[in-house]
């Protein structure tokens, strides 16, 4: 109960109450304006990241070492500036984009639901930033290297940096939501779908699911990425399994 009421404070006390009220065109009106909120606050993030663009993108091109980029097009530097700072202002203003979404859906939850949702969405946003840092620190670079690694004696690799921003983005981003597996499968299990027997039960299956997951999520289809992508997200399906089974 008290985790609810400090849900209830930070997203409103009003809003349950407001919300059984509201018809299906009140409840588009709702979306809108959190949608709206959550675009503003990226727009707001991406300015003022577009300050800094130079530092995130030092950041962004470090996993590729070594590597030569260029441009094919006149207007490409300026695109890659914006790139940048877009990825930049998405990073920032995730846990408001969150905050919004969860704002939206809160007063349509069971009571049962809405006890786990406050730690789930604290433990969802420190999830998503420690994948984007492992995925970053770790999975990028030897990645990366493995990939640069397949030019020797085929061609001297000088990549386009557009291209390169778009594969980075999607790499860091996919690690961060890999991270996500134990908030899913802690939340299907907390309303009922399935409890610890039957996760520790179908692991084989939940891994074939893990490695297909890996393959879409990867911006490449080596298997040297899908493995870096894969482990941790099979690591913390069994992290998942303890905390169904103990909290």
């Amino acid at each position: 109960m008290e985790e609810e009421n400090i849900l209830d404070d930070f997203l409103g006390e009003e809003e349950g109450t407001q919300a059984q009220k509201m018809g299906f065109l009140d409840h588009m009106e709702e979306l809108r304006q959190r949608l709206i909120k959550a675009l503003l606050a990226v727009v707001i993030s991406s300015s003022i990241a577009g300050f800094f663009w130079k530092e995130v993108f030092e950041l962004i091109k470090k996993p590729a070492g070594k590597l030569h980029f260029q441009a094919l097009h006149v207007f490409e530097p300026f695109m890659t500036k914006v790139k940048v700072s877009v990825i930049a202002g998405v990073f920032f203003a995730a846990p408001i984009v969150i905050y919004q979404l969860i704002a939206f859906i809160k007063p349509a939850l069971k009571p049962k639901e809405k006890k786990y949702l406050f730690p789930l969405v604290v433990f969802f946003i420190f999830l998503f930033y420690l994948g984007v840092f492992f995925g970053y620190t770790y999975i990028m670079p030897l990645a990366t290297a493995w990939l640069i690694s397949q030019s020797e004696g085929v061609a001297t690799l000088q990549a386009r940096i557009s291209d390169y921003i778009s594969y980075a983005s999607v790499f860091i981003i996919g690690s961060g939501f890999s991270f996500e597996v134990p908030i899913v499968i802690y939340a299907l299990a907390k309303i009922g779908l399935f409890d610890e027997k039957a996760l520790l039960k179908n692991w084989r299956i939940a891994i074939i699911i893990i490695v297909t997951a890996a393959a879409i999520l990867t911006p490449d289809w080596s298997p040297v990425t899908m493995v870096l992508f894969a482990s941790p997200m099979i690591l913390l399906y069994f992290l998942s399994i303890l905390l169904v089974k103990f909290f």
